[in-house]
């Protein structure tokens, strides 16, 4: 248990402390990869001179997954015989928010808390339980309060010399929140500490992701691959690791090698949802829309997750099933009210699905600009500028727009929204160039926009 506010990270046992890695994640890497700025790794990781097959297409070697709720029943038990043991509280904690992402459940992000908070009353300052509200807050959509618990995280970590695992886990949250704040260039600092501190899965994946926003795709696949091989044989990881390595390729255009990514996730943890729904907007692009919406309904039966059950509906539309479409479509409300009961802010999110299907635009507008204000990322700037294009107010849209592209971003999404917003301004030609920019990049991009987007781009 954790005795004091000093010496903190030195307080554990050390069985717990690699309870604790294993809980965040983190699988050290080899080399740096040069920053978020550097083309290629300083030093890339070598193969093995016998290489084994890739983990996640071994099949029947798959060793058997991690149980999240297996654990927690084990720290729950431990907690009933020792019910002021903080140690045990903040692992239950973290464990709570990785059954959410794995169930899809927002009442986990309810009990997170609740431990979480009981772990800091035993042992203030604990830069482990600070931080693991601090991802809660990035969970619930909350980046302002996720920013300053995880600069308290730091501060604590600092002073109680706490592991690099755990000092790199709260830059990681620290530069989350920052880019979802729209400081990117402190942001993308914090991502260079994580990787100074500790390379492995969770910094491998914001180098990647930075350099996406920076428009550099290409180089954001080597640290990507490298999330894959850092992942190492648990299957979760693995099959994440898999899916946002695919979604890399899908945003390049490359719809074989995402679709291979997104099997490769399923062979290593079947029936993955985020696998699933990724694989049904693979086979939606190849013309198999029936299988698409198989796919899709598999994942809305384990885990209804708003794009989900949005993306489902537009399946239905497109199949011209327009009464399935609006059931989907109809649900969307019922899991907006169980989020927020949650804690979870949800409104960028709901505010594009309204003005995408053209619900209430009137008020949509009024909530993209509340949510824009909460989060003035280039996601807040662009979901804004697209309320105020369908509310026929393209001349204010405009500036929103290039201030969601001011990072080079490479959007087939943004792009669409900035020829919708120059078509309704008149500019024709204008429009015509950002349509074909947005179909070069990939002509498959959305159910609901892509065709759109291929007829007005000729």
């Amino acid at each position: 248990m954790i005795r004091s506010t000093n010496g903190i990270a030195r307080s554990l046992r050390p069985r717990r402390l690699l309870l604790l890695l294993v809980v965040l994640g983190v699988a050290a890497g080899s080399a740096l990869f040069g920053g978020i700025l550097s083309e290629s790794p300083a030093a890339p990781p070598q193969p093995a001179a016998a290489a084994p097959e890739p983990f996640a297409a071994r099949g029947s070697a798959l060793p058997p997954a991690r149980s999240t709720g297996a654990t927690i029943n084990k720290l729950q038990a431990q907690l009933r015989r020792e019910p002021d043991d903080a140690d045990a509280l903040t692992l239950l904690g973290l464990e709570y928010e990785q059954r959410a992402r794995e169930t899809g459940d927002p009442s986990y992000y309810t009990k997170a808390e609740g431990v979480l908070r009981d772990a800091l009353g035993l042992a203030p300052g604990s830069p482990l339980a600070e931080s693991g509200l601090g991802s809660l807050a990035l969970s619930r959509h909350r980046f302002r309060e996720a920013l300053v618990l995880g600069r308290r995280a730091l501060a604590f970590g600092t002073a109680a010399e706490a592991p690099n695992a755990i000092q790199s886990r709260s830059h990681g949250i620290v530069g989350d929140a920052l880019v979802e704040l729209g400081r990117y260039g402190e942001a993308f600092d914090s991502f260079d500490r994580m990787m100074r501190l500790d390379p492995g899965l969770p910094a491998y994946t914001r180098v990647s992701y930075a350099r996406e926003l920076l428009g550099r795709p290409r180089a954001a696949l080597l640290p990507m691959s490298a999330a894959v091989e850092a992942a190492g044989s648990e299957p979760e990881p693995q099959a994440w690791a898999r899916v946002q390595l695919g979604k890399l390729y899908w945003s390049m255009g490359r719809i074989g090698a995402a679709g291979k990514q997104y099997r490769l996730a399923l062979a290593a943890f079947p029936n993955y949802v985020y696998a699933l729904d990724a694989l049904a907007q693979v086979r939606a692009a190849r013309g198999d829309v029936r299988a698409a919406i198989r796919l899709e309904r598999h994942a809305v039966a384990r885990i209804p997750l708003p794009q989900f059950v949005s993306t489902l509906g537009d399946l239905y539309s497109v199949a011209g099933n327009r009464i399935a479409a609006a059931r989907e479509y109809a649900l969307m409300d019922a899991i907006r009210r169980l989020l927020v009961a949650n804690g979870v802010r949800t409104d960028l999110e709901i505010a594009l699905f309204r003005v995408d299907h053209g619900i209430e635009l009137r008020s949509s507008l009024a909530l993209a600009r509340s949510a824009q204000r909460e989060r003035p990322s280039i996601d807040g700037d662009d979901v804004l500028a697209w309320a105020l294009d369908r509310n026929g107010r393209c001349a204010e849209a405009l500036p929103y727009s290039k201030h969601a592209l001011r990072l080079g971003t490479r959007d087939a999404l943004k792009f669409f929204h900035r020829g919708m917003i120059e078509r309704c301004l008149g500019h024709a030609g204008e429009a015509r160039s950002w349509f074909r920019r947005a179909v070069a990049l990939n002509p498959h991009f959305s159910v609901l926009w892509a065709p759109t987007t291929r007829r007005l781009a000729r």
